[in-house]
C-alpha cells in the first residue's frame, strides 16, 4: 500500500508538471515614483492618482460564484528603498467595523482586515504576507507550503490606517531590505485579500475557489515591474537585550534569586535570499505560558513552540513529518536548561532550491548530571515539477565530553544520558497546480547507540479537495525501535491506517451556508497486524450565513492496552496490560458567529470509558469586546468520570480567564490565568509590551503558581528585559 501511494503521488505531479499557471491574465503594472509618499493613510499624493488600480474583487465566501460585494481599491508603487501599497477599503452603508484589538498578528477570521501575499520567486510555494486590520493593527509572517502563513516571522515595516465614514484607507511603506527576492526580476507573484466582517465576505483580487484560503499562492495574479527592483543591499541587524528579574521558589524555601543576563540575535543577509541568525545566550522570558489542558490521554501531549529563534523559518525543520511523527521538534532543546548559543541559516539558494542549517548547544547541568549538548539539523528542499517538493532532513544530538561511570550515576541519583541520537529522513510533498491534489510520502531511520533493527517509518497520505468533497487517506509505520530524542514521536512500534470523507451540500437559500456528513476512521495494528486500537467518528456539520457552526458527533473507541495504564492520570491504580475496553460516545458543538461582539462556543461529550465506565466532558468559551481595546475571554472545561473502584468518581476543572487591552497597535497589557484542578494548581501570568520602535521591545512580565486549596504560594518570578533592534 505503502508503494503504491509513493506511485500514485509521483503520477499526479508528472500529470500536472505542464500545467499553465492560474489566473495569469490578472497584472498588475508597478511604476516607480519621484515623489516622496507619507505614510499616514490620507492618499493625497501624486503617485497615487498616477497609479493603476486594482478593483473589482472576487468573492471567495461565503460563495465563490460572483464578484464581491463590497468594494476594494488598491494601488501600488514604488521608489529605491521602499515597495509602497494603498488599499481604500469601502464599507457598507450602516455598519460599524468589526476588529479584535489592536494586538499585532490578529485573528484572520476575527477581524474587518486587508492582506497582501507576494511571492518574489514565483514558485507558488513560498512568500511573504503583510496586512492590518481596520484599526491599524499589523499581521506579517513568512509563507510555506502554498498557502500557509508563519505569523512568529516579526519584521521592519511602516502602515497607517486611517477610518472614514464609508471606508478606511490603509497605506504601508515595506522595505526592499525586510524581504528576499530575485535579483533582476521583472515579474512576481501577488494577490490582495480582504476579509470583512460585517456583511461575512471574504473576497481577493483573482477567483480563487472558496476551499482554498486567498493566501493560496497557486492563484495569485502578477505584479510586473517597469524596471527590475533594486539590487537587494547588504541588510545586517544587530538585536541585543538586557534582562534583570527576581524569583523564589517557596516550596523548597530557598532564598529570592536576582537573574540578570545580557545577551542578543545577529541577523546578516547573505544574498538577495539567504539569511544568517546568530543568536548568544537567548532568553525566552517574555514569551506566554502554555494554555493548560486536562490530560486523559496514555501518550505525552504535544505543546506548540512558542520561542520566536526558532519559529522563524520553522517550516524548513518542523514540518517535515506529520503531527504524530516529527522527527524534530525544537521544545526538545533549551526547555530547563540555559542555551549557550546557536546559529541559524536559511533561506533559498535559488528559485527551486531552499537551505536550512542549525546549530545549537546547551550548557551543562551538574546538579542532574546533564552534559553539554549540542543539536545539529540540516534541511534541504527541492521544488520538482509545478509546485512538488523532495525534502531532505538530518538531526544530530550528541552529548560532547560525555563518559558517565554508569554505577557513580545510579548511586547519585543522576540520569545517564546517550551518547547521541541521528535522525535521516526523506520526503516527497505532492501538490498539483490547482492545488486539489495534495500529498506526502516518506522515509526515516534513527540511529543510536545498541538500538535494533526496527527503526524506521514510513509514512503517506494523499488528499483530494473539491468544493463538495475532501477524500484522504494515510498509511503510517513506525518501528519500535524508532527513536528521536529532538523529535515528538509519542507511539512507536505501529501499523496506522486513517481514511477520512468530507461531502458538503450547498442549499440555495435560506441560513444555512453548508452543511454534510464528515467520516474519519483511525486505526492501530501491531507489527502482526493485530488490531490494537481503533476509532470511528461519525458527525454532521452545519455552517450558517452567519458563520456560526453547528456539529453533530458520533463516536466509536476500541483501546487494547499494550502497557498498564492509570485512567485518570493521578497515580492510582492501573489497568492491567492486555486488557480490551470499547465504548460509544455522542458529541455536539456550537461555535457563534465571529463578527459579533459577544461569542462563544460550546462542546458536549457524554458516553462510555474504560473499565465500563462513563465520562461527561463539558468545555466552552465566551469572549466579549470593548474594540478596539480591550477583549475578555473566559474558557473553562469539565471532566466527569465514574469508574469503578480503586478509581472512583473523579471531577476535573480547568478555568482559564484571559484579559487582553491594547491602549495602542505599540503599548499591550495581557494577563492570563488558570485553574487546573488535575494538577492542583493555579497560574497567573501577566505581560506588559511597549514596541517603542519596530521590532524593538520592553517587557514586564510578573508569573505565580499557586496551591488553591490551601492557598499557598508555590512560585513566584518577575523579570524587566529590554531589546532594540539595530541597523547597521
Amino acid at each position: 500500500m505503502n508503494r503504491l501511494i509513493i506511485v500514485l503521488l509521483s503520477s499526479l505531479s508528472a500529470y500536472t508538471v505542464n500545467a499553465q499557471k492560474n489566473n495569469v491574465s490578472f497584472q498588475y503594472h508597478i511604476h516607480k515614483t519621484t515623489s516622496p509618499i507619507k505614510i499616514d493613510g490620507i492618499a493625497d499624493e501624486q503617485a497615487w492618482k498616477e497609479a493603476q488600480v486594482a478593483t473589482n474583487f472576487y468573492m471567495v465566501l461565503p460563495m465563490d460564484t460572483s464578484a464581491a460585494r463590497v468594494r476594494t481599491d488598491v494601488s501600488m508603487t514604488y521608489d529605491r528603498d521602499n515597495v509602497y501599497l494603498l488599499a481604500v477599503c469601502y464599507n457598507p452603508a450602516d455598519t460599524r467595523l468589526m476588529v479584535e484589538s489592536l494586538r499585532r498578528d490578529f485573528s484572520f477570521v476575527k477581524n474587518d482586515n486587508f492582506l497582501v501575499f507576494i511571492d518574489p520567486f514565483e514558485d507558488e510555494t513560498t512568500g511573504f504576507a503583510f496586512g492590518t486590520n481596520a484599526y491599524g493593527a499589523q499581521w506579517d509572517g513568512t509563507m510555506y507550503e502554498g498557502s500557509k502563513v508563519d505569523l512568529n516571522w516579526d519584521n521592519k515595516w511602516n502602515s497607517e490606517v486611517k477610518n472614514y465614514n464609508d471606508k478606511w484607507v490603509l497605506e504601508m511603506a515595506i522595505p526592499f531590505k525586510t524581504i528576499r527576492y530575485k535579483k533582476d526580476a521583472s515579474e512576481w507573484r501577488i494577490n490582495f485579500s480582504r476579509n470583512d466582517l460585517k456583511t461575512t465576505e471574504k473576497s481577493s483580487w483573482t477567483p480563487i475557489p472558496r476551499q482554498f484560503p486567498t493566501a493560496a499562492l497557486a492563484y495569485t495574479g502578477t505584479l510586473v515591474w517597469d524596471e527590475a527592483p533594486p539590487a537587494p543591499r547588504s541588510n545586517i541587524s544587530v538585536i541585543p537585550y538586557v534582562l534583570g528579574g527576581l524569583s523564589k521558589n517557596y516550596l523548597t524555601g530557598s532564598k529570592t534569586v536576582f537573574d540578570k543576563n545580557i545577551g542578543g540575535d545577529v541577523k546578516v543577509s547573505i544574498g538577495p535570499s539567504l539569511n544568517l541568525d546568530l543568536t548568544f545566550r537567548p532568553d525566552f522570558s517574555q514569551v506566554e505560558v502554555d494554555k493548560q489542558v486536562t490530560n486523559l490521554s496514555r501518550f505525552e501531549l504535544f505543546f506548540p513552540e512558542r520561542r520566536q529563534f526558532f519559529l522563524e523559518n520553522g517550516d524548513l525543520f518542523a514540518n517535515f513529518g506529520y503531527a504524530d511523527i516529527r522527527p524534530f521538534f525544537s521544545r526538545r532543546i533549551g526547555l530547563g536548561v540555559p542555551i549557550n548559543f546557536g546559529a541559524r541559516l536559511s533561506g533559498k539558494l535559488n528559485k527551486n532550491t531552499r537551505i536550512g542549517v542549525m546549530d545549537m548547544q546547551t550548557a551543562k547541568m551538574d546538579e542532574t548530571g546533564l552534559p553539554t549538548q549540542n543539536f545539529a539539523v540540516l534541511s534541504l528542499q527541492r521544488k520538482v515539477f509545478k509546485r512538488s517538493n523532495i525534502g531532505v532532513l538530518y538531526i544530530d544530538k550528541a552529548s560532547l565530553n560525555y563518559h558517565p561511570n554508569p554505577n557513580g550515576n545510579i548511586d547519585s541519583g543522576k540520569q545517564i544520558y546517550s551518547a547521541y541520537n541521528r535522525n535521516l529522513g526523506v520526503e516527497y510533498n505532492l501538490a498539483s497546480s490547482n492545488n486539489i491534489w495534495t500529498g506526502k510520502a516518506m522515509v526515516l531511520k534513527s540511529f543510536q547507540p545498541g538500538a535494533g533493527n526496527d527503526d524506521w517509518i514510513q509514512a503517506a497520505h494523499l488528499q483530494y479537495s473539491s468544493k463538495r468533497w475532501l477524500i484522504m487517506g494515510q498509511f503510517q509505520h513506525v518501528g519500535k525501535d524508532y527513536t528521536a530524542e529532538v523529535g515528538y514521536v509519542p507511539r512507536r512500534g505501529y501499523f496506522k491506517l486513517n481514511p477520512s470523507v468530507i461531502y458538503y451540500f450547498f442549499p440555495k437559500g435560506g441560513n444555512i451556508l453548508t452543511h454534510g456528513p464528515q467520516f474519519n476512521s483511525t486505526l492501530y495494528f501491531n507489527n502482526s497486524f493485530g488490531k490494537t486500537d481503533y476509532t470511528n467518528i461519525l458527525s454532521y456539520l452545519f455552517t450558517f450565513r452567519s458563520k456560526s457552526t453547528f456539529n453533530l458527533i458520533a463516536q466509536n473507541d476500541y483501546v487494547q492496552l499494550l502497557r498498564p495504564f492509570d485512567p485518570t492520570n493521578l497515580g492510582k491504580d492501573s489497568l492491567a496490560e492486555g486488557s480490551k475496553h470499547e465504548w460509544n460516545t455522542l458529541g455536539v458543538d456550537y461555535v457563534s458567529a465571529p463578527q459579533h461582539l459577544l461569542t462563544y462556543g460550546a462542546s458536549f461529550r457524554y458516553g462510555g470509558y474504560y473499565a465500563n465506565g462513563h465520562l461527561l466532558t463539558a468545555s466552552g468559551d465566551i469572549g466579549y469586546r470593548f474594540q478596539p481595546y480591550v477583549n475578555i475571554t473566559l474558557s473553562a472545561s469539565y471532566n466527569h468520570l465514574r469508574l469503578p473502584q480503586p478509581w472512583g468518581h473523579q471531577n476535573f476543572l480547568l478555568v482559564g480567564p484571559r484579559i487582553d487591552v491594547t491602549f495602542t497597535n505599540t503599548l499591550f497589557f495581557t494577563t492570563y490565568v488558570q485553574y487546573n484542578d488535575q494538577q492542583d494548581n493555579l497560574n497567573i501570568n501577566a505581560r506588559f509590551q511597549w514596541r517603542y520602535k519596530p521590532a524593538s521591545d520592553l517587557f514586564l512580565v510578573y508569573t505565580d503558581n499557586y496551591y488553591p486549596g490551601p492557598f499557598a504560594v508555590k512560585t513566584r518570578a518577575f523579570v524587566l528585559k529590554f531589546n532594540y533592534w539595530w541597523n547597521l
